[in-house]
């Protein structure tokens, strides 16, 4: 598979045209959503490809990627006259990307788009790799397609507009690649300052992060092997999302994967003996930038549920990818439910 075309540039005329040139079009549409529309479009609403082109703009929020969501888009781009021939540009954070990525994947059986994401966590994850979709029936990313952006424009102009959640959301991705990756780049992740620390410098961790991930996306562009690495964290992460979502408290999608992360490197050290001081190492990092996400033992049988309906179960098995040691790569662990309490007894003293 042809690797993703990823272009890192501040000078954003000349990195969509960069993104369009050699493509056959006759239409170029704009998606945003409403946050991104007041903090992040005005750095870029001056170029002329944005400025002259038709603007959709959806809610903002996780709570938001829905299908009604994506019918709304389809009816927009109908109206706008969009054809096979249009591009759509998702300009923001994940859920436009996801959302965006699905909307033109599904529209005419499909039409090209470009992200251009305007959050660390868009930069890092969402908007790299293929992966779109929505939720559906209180379920994380249930319905969707793999199709790959023609390009991502990869800026930091627009993250001094983020608060600092939104940054260590994103923070929470490259710390599950620097665990995938090698104990050198996860020690420079565990010792950069998120929120205060040098712009230049988290530039060029993201800029490792994005090629970790591009590389194995390329490996394995449907998941059928190594990509399901990317998965790390998510498992349980993705758990703890839906119970938020439940209890009408949504938590940021990066949050989730950080918990999700402590979790899964306790299931790695009970299955495989992940070492111990690296998994107190990366708790204590996401105890003081995360904080916790607080679960009591009644909790336990809606949490191992979620985790069966994980896209990664088969046959309602719990399945994981974990880790016997930083980038020693345990892919596809069956889990019993009393690893997984164990674990979740664990995490909780950690944490809470």
């Amino acid at each position: 598979m042809e690797q993703q075309q990823i272009i890192f540039s501040n000078n954003l005329q000349d990195a969509i045209g960069a993104a369009l040139q050699g493509l056959d079009y006759n239409k170029v549409v704009i998606l945003t959503d409403v946050n991104a529309r007041q903090f992040a479009l005005p750095k870029v609403a001056d170029l002329p490809v944005v400025a002259q082109s038709p603007l959709i703009t959806i809610k903002s929020g996780d709570i938001n990627k829905n299908i009604e969501a994506a019918i709304a888009v389809w009816k927009q781009l109908e109206s706008a006259g969009a054809t096979r021939r249009t591009i759509i540009i998702n300009i923001g954070g994940g859920v436009v990307t996801d959302l965006g990525g699905f909307a033109a994947s599904t529209f005419k059986r499909g039409i090209k788009f470009i992200n251009v994401p305007t959050t660390l966590l868009g930069a890092v994850d969402a908007s790299i790799g293929g992966k779109t979709g929505v939720n559906f029936n209180g379920l994380k990313n249930e319905i969707g397609v793999f199709n790959e952006a023609c390009a991502v424009i990869i800026s930091t102009i627009f993250f001094d507009t983020l608060p600092d959640c939104e940054l260590l959301s994103g923070y929470a991705e490259m710390l599950k690649h620097g665990l995938l990756s090698d104990k050198q780049y996860l020690a420079a992740l565990l010792n950069h300052d998120v929120i205060d620390g040098n712009r230049e410098e988290l530039l060029e961790l993201l800029r490792r992060s994005v090629i970790i991930k591009r590389d194995i996306v390329a490996a394995d562009p449907h998941e059928q092997g190594l990509r399901r690495a990317l998965n790390l964290g998510h498992t349980v992460g993705h758990a703890f999302e839906s119970l938020a979502m439940r209890r009408s408290k949504p938590v940021p999608h990066g949050y989730a994967v950080a918990w999700g992360l402590v979790v899964e490197l306790v299931l790695s050290h009970i299955a495989y003996k992940f070492p111990a001081e690296t998994l107190h190492s990366v708790a204590q990092f996401v105890k003081e930038n995360y904080g916790t996400f607080t679960i009591g033992c009644d909790d336990y049988a809606d949490i191992l549920a979620l985790m069966r309906h994980d896209k990664k179960s088969l046959r309602g098995e719990i399945n994981c990818s974990l880790l016997a040691d930083v980038g020693d790569l345990r892919l596809g662990s069956t889990m019993s439910d009393d690893d997984v309490t164990a674990a979740l007894d664990i995490y909780r003293d950690m944490l809470q």
